[in-house]
């Protein structure tokens, strides 16, 4: 009877009740959700999703970094120079509006979302003054709630009272698949070993920074989305929420 209830509730946050405020009466309140993992587990899909049932802003973070690191670049400065990448990071304009991930007024979507560009977001990541000035402009994205923000510290350093907490894993082998298949990311040329290298060796890079490293906030729920279908994930996270919310008891 329960599970009943709740998937009926699922099916009415697809038309978008729980924004409205149908589903859970007294409850509703503008949320913080935080979604965190490695690359490939799919936070990307699941935080685009859980933002469009909810009617909530989508943060991607990376893409944050992704876009200073590719401006950096097109500037001609050294990646590992924290006081100009962290300048940078400080005027620049960003905005993740429309599907479209923008710098200055210049649409980077498809150029942030290559190998190289995994690799310069990742270079740029462990500069501890660039990590202080984006996360302090999350920060102010997600102030006011109703937002489902993604990252690797999202739970742990951006929002560490986030109101709900999820952290997506898979196997290196499943997260290497998905990549792999991801056209955009790979360009279509390497072997599925290489992006299983390249991916293990991003997250030990990820793991083991000094400043703010990906690691699972102690209040996080751990999914392990290996063998989960997206709509299984989706759903699965959507009935957490729900009973978060409002307990059936």
């Amino acid at each position: 009877m329960l599970d009943s209830i709740r998937h009926a509730r699922v099916e009415e946050l697809e038309e978008g009740s729980l924004a409205s405020g149908t589903l859970v009466g007294p409850f509703v309140k503008r949320l913080i959700i935080a979604i965190d993992g490695p690359s490939g587990a799919g936070k990307g899909t699941l935080a685009r999703t859980m933002a469009t049932r909810l009617g909530y802003l989508h943060v991607d973070t990376g893409a944050m970094y992704r876009s200073v690191a590719w401006k950096a670049a097109q500037d001609g400065l050294s990646l590992d120079d924290d006081a100009a990448v962290s300048a940078l990071a400080e005027r620049a304009v960003l905005d993740q509006t429309g599907g479209k991930v923008t710098i200055d007024g210049q649409d980077v979507t498809r150029e942030i979302r290559t190998p190289e560009a995994d690799k310069a977001a990742a270079a740029v990541a462990r500069l501890p003054r660039v990590r202080e000035v984006l996360v302090g402009r999350q920060r102010a994205l997600g102030a006011n709630g109703a937002v489902v923000m993604e990252g690797r510290d999202i739970g742990t350093v951006v929002f560490p009272n986030a109101d709900m907490k999820i952290y997506l894993d898979a196997s290196a082998e499943e997260r290497a698949r998905r990549r792999a298949s991801d056209v955009a990311h790979t360009g279509g040329k390497d072997s599925l070993a290489s992006v299983q290298s390249e991916l293990v060796a991003r997250d030990k890079t990820d793991s083991t920074r000094t400043v703010a490293p990906l690691t699972l906030a102690k209040d996080a729920i751990y999914i392990d989305t290996t063998e989960m279908p997206f709509e299984v994930v989706v759903n699965h996270v959507m009935m957490l929420l729900i009973d978060k919310l409002n307990p059936l008891g």
